[in-house]
């Protein structure tokens, strides 16, 4: 404020502009104009969309506001409360910490790697109803292919975000079904009117329009293909469908990875707004939004066994539980029923589990919310890192095998990593290596940027040509 007053130029920066930059930004917004907090950080966040970190560090911004605390309202002067932030940093330090950043850990390859191979193993067992050949190559199912879209189309986004400086990441996601539904020989023409200009490259365009297996038919996924013919993508104001099938949220798992990583509000109306790309019915998005904060939840918990309203609980559970309490504050969208849906399900794990009559109640046909219900009830029936294969032979026997199995093995990998999922069939997986890379890359994408940025330089000269932001 000296430098300002003396006419002075001041840049404010920080590692990447996205935390500490902010929050000294609003503190000055207040001192210089006397604007409050909320509205300085609001102002802020909309200049800063997709460079925003600020949320992740709570002590950032509880000394936003103690530093801008009017002094009519009791307190001292804005500049004179050193004290008091350190009042507000030692209460936060006393609280429960906070999975934050995730990705920067060790093991956190290994469960993005277990949340994308989870989902593939139990998508193709489940389809087979739990009976597959003892040998050769383990065909993926059509809610997979679609995964690898939806976690293409997310690196994707984070690159545009990165150097554009705004994205909507549901647009470039439905930009990678189009890609999906052109390798299908869906609406090839038509589609390549929507998307390819005179003079641009080939397309579709990125690497995972070369792997063959993804051109070849994997199943049925009707409204995904009803939705991609009409050519522009439905919203959730404006759907293009009135499905609620289970392709809402089985091919929507991946972003999970950015609701661990990012503002989990914002990523679960992402969530919310991919499902609704091609599924119109609300019971449909809900359910995909929700499955993406269980399966975050799994990503970042902890192998240590919990104590829980007295009972100890097993990390799985706890992560389940812990999910569904955070639902209200995530999900403005959450509706009292479908809050008790999900502890009930639970509960009926608690109580009854790998019951399958219980299971075909929870999960009785191939819908988004059977999904939903079927994996959680079988992985809080089947824990321990030591039972994955069981409890996805157990979810192939629901109704929908591979819709329920899917969810179940996306939770399961989430929470115990790739390790712990069954290695004769990941082996033998015909997408697994696919699933490997892209689980790999979103990672990579979202700590280390290997393309840079609009103001950072990158390390990988070929990055934007194996993702290119749009």
């Amino acid at each position: 404020m000296r430098l300002r007053r003396a006419g002075r130029r001041v840049l404010l920066h920080c590692a990447a502009g996205q935390s500490r930059t902010p929050a000294v930004a609003a503190v000055y917004s207040h001192l210089a104009t006397g604007i409050d907090p909320e509205t300085a950080l609001s102002d802020l966040r909309e200049v800063l969309l997709h460079g925003w970190q600020l949320s992740a560090h709570p002590q950032l911004h509880d000394a936003v506001h103690a530093l801008a605390t009017p002094a009519a309202s009791g307190g001292t002067s804005p500049v004179s409360r050193p004290r008091e932030v350190e009042e507000v940093r030692q209460e936060r330090d006393a609280e429960p910490e906070r999975h934050i950043e995730f990705l920067k850990e060790k093991w956190a390859p290994s469960r993005v790697r277990g949340l994308l191979l989870g989902l593939a193993v139990g998508d193709t067992l489940g389809a087979a109803r739990g009976k597959l050949p003892t040998e050769g190559t383990l065909r993926a199912g059509v809610s997979t292919q679609l995964a690898c879209f939806t976690a293409e189309g997310t690196i994707r986004a984070f690159v545009r975000g990165g150097h554009k400086g705004i994205c909507h990441p549901p647009s470039v996601v439905w930009h990678a079904y189009c890609r999906w539904a052109a390798l299908q020989g869906i609406e090839v023409e038509r589609m390549r009117r929507r998307w390819v200009t005179a003079g641009d490259e080939e397309w579709p365009d990125g690497w995972l329009a070369q792997v063959p297996v993804l051109a070849q038919r994997r199943g049925s996924a009707p409204a995904t293909v009803a939705a991609l013919s009409k050519i522009e993508q439905g919203t959730v104001e404006k759907p293009t469908t009135t499905s609620r099938g289970c392709h809402a949220l089985t091919r929507t798992l991946a972003v999970a990875v950015a609701v661990a990583e990012h503002d989990p509000e914002y990523w679960v109306r992402q969530a919310r707004e991919v499902a609704a790309l091609t599924h119109g019915d609300p019971a449909a998005q809900s359910a995909a939004a929700h499955a993406t904060v269980l399966a975050a939840h799994c990503l970042t918990s902890t192998p240590e066994v919990q104590e829980s309203l007295f009972v100890a609980q097993s990390q799985v559970r706890q992560a389940l539980m812990d999910a569904i309490h955070a639902l209200p504050d995530i999900d403005p969208d959450l509706s009292s029923r479908e809050r008790v849906q999900l502890m009930k399900a639970l509960e009926q794990a608690d109580n009854h589990p790998a019951d399958l009559k219980r299971l075909a109640h929870l999960a009785p046909d191939a819908t988004a919310p059977s999904a939903l219900f079927g994996g959680l009830y079988v992985a809080a029936s089947f824990p321990e890192r030591d039972q994955v294969g069981a409890a996805l032979r157990f979810a192939a026997g629901a109704p929908d095998g591979d819709s329920v199995a899917c969810m179940t093995g996306a939770l399961l990998g989430a929470a115990h990593g790739a390790e712990a999922l069954p290695v004769d069939l990941v082996s033998r997986h015909e997408l697994a290596w696919v699933l490997d890379t892209l689980a790999r890359d979103l990672v990579a994408q979202i700590v280390d940027r290997p393309s840079g940025g609009e103001y950072l330089g990158g390390w990988d000269p070929h990055w934007r040509g194996r993702y290119p932001g749009w």
